[in-house]
């Protein structure tokens, strides 16, 4: 249960006990756990004083807050960046048989004129302790803003591969390393698009892709930007190509507009985990994890002590559309069924220009639920779900005939951050087909106090947004406005 002083706290998104995280950083495996490190503020609930703060779970739903890791010093704050495991010591910060881990993340110089480069950290003790590289930094071209650098071990090219951003040239440069501590540039990447905002959390892995598509595995590369999502803010965007350890070469490089990882406002700096086990039939898996919030409204949400959450881990695959080009499918992680409790059907119903009361689970509060929800038919001008239902107040979540698209909609979810008009509006995510008898709209709807993720269609898109309704707010509605909905029998799951 929410502490009464503490309404809007996730139950099974991770928070930090106290004060402000950002962008998710260093996301290993490693020895039987799952680490998750952050941006962190270890004095308040405002950005500054960037420390890294830690994190472990066994099973990607139940996190054990640790100390910090890797405090910012008199020299630097401890900007973004990511952890690998250094199997063979190829670092030579390995202390006997465990390999270390290292932290390569972007050191801030805490000066006027400020000054960013690339650093290294190394922990021997399973991440519990980490010791600065005293040769830092390891990669400095002498400039303002050069961060957030993404390693990973290139299998082809035996050696390390590094992805960091110059954020107000929006673009990305490539380095290759043997040791982690030298660095030689290999290529560039850009991508301009008018309207965007600077890049930053730049990530590049092979994606798995769904049975029978034919033709290699793509590469994703993803980088976020602060202006130019759809949503009015930051986002995420996407591009799928091939690497080949040099070079990333996007295969969408002619396509009109930006994909973006999420259609929601609050979704940003997205992070693959690093150095997974294979799955129980061989296959690989790919997870990531987002901040869910927005740089436009973050400092000002209605939380204490604590500022920020995380999404849940999302299992990531490609898969080609009816077009041919890849596309993204994300779920949520399948542990996070683990938390499921007591269920309550949802039976098949038609709606036509009216609301329905939907029963809560047995115990439940209505503040934490997993739903599931099948449009079959629509010829509504809008139809879908509401949540948080109180007073004068609820979030809507539907298909918008006249858009083609799926929305959330928080012009009355409470409150609303001082002077941010997008807030409030609806954000869509464009679907490629009408829900229909033979092509059903799918909805799975995570809900978690003020954090909200619509994953449609098997997750071929999703909205992930905040919402700060008021305790009492808790009811479940389904609609239809403007004709008929058909809705397929559904489920609604509490959540532990």
């Amino acid at each position: 249960m929410n502490h009464p002083c503490d309404p809007h706290r996730p139950r099974w998104h991770f928070s930090p006990r106290r004060n402000w995280i950002n962008d998710p950083n260093g996301l290993v495996w490693f020895d039987g756990e799952y680490h998750l490190f952050c941006q962190f503020n270890p004095f308040g609930d405002q950005w500054g004083h960037m420390s890294w703060a830690h994190a472990v779970s066994t099973d990607l739903v139940n996190w054990q807050e640790l100390p910090v890791a890797i405090p910012e010093d008199e020299r630097v704050s401890i900007f973004s960046g990511s952890v690998v495991v250094d199997e063979a010591n190829s670092s030579g910060f390995g202390e006997g048989h465990a390999p270390p881990l290292v932290a390569i993340y972007t050191g801030a110089l805490r000066r006027n004129e400020g000054g960013q480069a690339q650093e290294l950290a190394y922990s021997n003790d399973r991440g519990r302790t980490w010791t600065k590289y005293a040769h830092n930094p390891v990669l400095d071209l002498g400039l303002r803003d050069f961060r957030d650098p993404k390693v990973f071990w290139h299998e082809g090219t035996q050696r390390w591969v590094m992805a960091v951003v110059l954020p107000d040239d929006r673009r990305v440069q490539f380095y290759a390393s043997g040791n982690l501590k030298q660095w030689t540039l290999l290529s560039e990447f850009d991508a301009p698009f008018e309207g965007q905002g600077i890049w930053e959390c730049p990530d590049l892995f092979p994606l798995p892709t769904t049975s029978n598509q034919d033709g290699p595995a793509p590469w994703l590369f993803k980088v976020d930007v602060l202006a130019g999502h759809p949503s009015g803010g930051s986002g995420a965007r996407i591009f799928f190509g091939h690497f080949d350890g040099t070079r990333f070469v996007p295969f969408d490089d002619s396509a009109p507009t930006p994909q973006w990882a999420d259609w929601g406002a609050d979704f940003y700096a997205a992070l693959s985990w690093a150095n997974l086990p294979p799955n129980a039939d061989g296959s690989t898996r790919a997870l990531w994890l987002a901040w869910m919030n927005c740089h436009r409204y973050a400092k000002h949400l209605p939380t204490s002590p604590w500022r920020g959450a995380m999404s849940v881990p999302r299992e990531l695959r490609a898969r080609r559309g009816a077009d041919r080009r890849w596309q993204i499918l994300q779920q949520p992680a399948a542990e996070v069924t683990r938390l499921r409790g007591a269920q309550q059907a949802v039976p098949a119903t038609t709606l036509r220009n009216t609301v329905l009361d939907v029963a809560l689970p047995a115990g439940s509060d209505g503040h934490a639920l997993d739903i599931e929800l099948t449009l079959t038919d629509c010829s509504a001008v809008r139809c879908g779900l509401r949540v948080r239902v109180g007073a004068a107040e609820h979030t809507e979540i539907g298909y918008d005939a006249a858009a083609g698209s799926v929305y959330v909609d928080r012009s009355r979810s409470g409150y609303v951050p001082p002077d941010d008009d997008a807030y409030a509006e609806a954000d869509h995510a464009p679907v490629a087909h009408a829900p229909g008898p033979a092509q059903p709209l799918k909805l799975r709807v995570l809900l978690d106090a003020c954090l909200l993720e619509v994953y449609v269609n098997d997750g071929e898109c999703v909205i992930s947004e905040q919402i700060f309704p008021q305790p009492g707010s808790c009811g479940l509605q389904l609609y239809a406005e403007g004709g008929h909905a058909d809705f397929a029998a559904g489920a609604v799951h509490a959540m532990a």
